[in-house]
């Protein structure tokens, strides 16, 4: 890691074209973008990442955890097996207040983490989701995935 890492900033620029300027030691959070820099190293301009797969909205609140994260605390390990089915009892309270969002939100910020390969927020939106479907039945686990079922009433009496 050179100086310029330190104090540098990226532009990261959403689905809809929105760009956030976030400085280059929260935004390497993302494997992502580490890989992109890394193939503009000798470039001296700021880096502009285009991100297709991420709304602005949830970009803001990728932003929001990966500044948490680097400049107040560092979120708990999640190991498995859970030791809870509570998500405040595996993480700092920030961190569940963080993914105790609308059900539609919750899927965008996994798809984005997953997207920009950010590994603590991609276990931690899972655990959300995880927690999300304990206990439902295959029935309320395909409304919450919007998932047709396309068994027939045989197959149905299989499982």
């Amino acid at each position: 890691m050179d100086g310029d890492d330190v104090h540098g900033t990226v532009k990261l620029v959403s689905k809809e074209g929105d760009t956030f300027e976030v400085p280059i030691e929260i935004a390497k959070l993302s494997n992502l973008v580490v890989t992109t820099l890394g193939e503009d190293d000798d470039e001296d301009d700021m880096v502009e990442i285009p991100l297709p797969n991420v709304k602005a909205t949830v970009l803001a609140k990728v932003i929001e955890y990966c500044t948490h994260y680097k400049q107040v605390e560092t979120m708990t390990v999640i190991t498995t097996p859970l030791k809870s089915n509570r998500i405040e009892e595996i993480v700092q309270e920030w961190y569940a207040d963080f993914v105790n969002v609308n059900q539609t939100l919750l899927f965008e910020l996994v798809t984005a983490a997953n997207f920009m390969d950010i590994k603590a927020l991609l276990d931690l939106t899972c655990l959300a989701v995880s927690v999300l479907i304990k206990g439902k039945s295959a029935e309320e686990i395909r409304r919450i995935f919007n998932i047709s079922n396309d068994f027939s009433p045989e197959e149905e009496d299989q499982n």
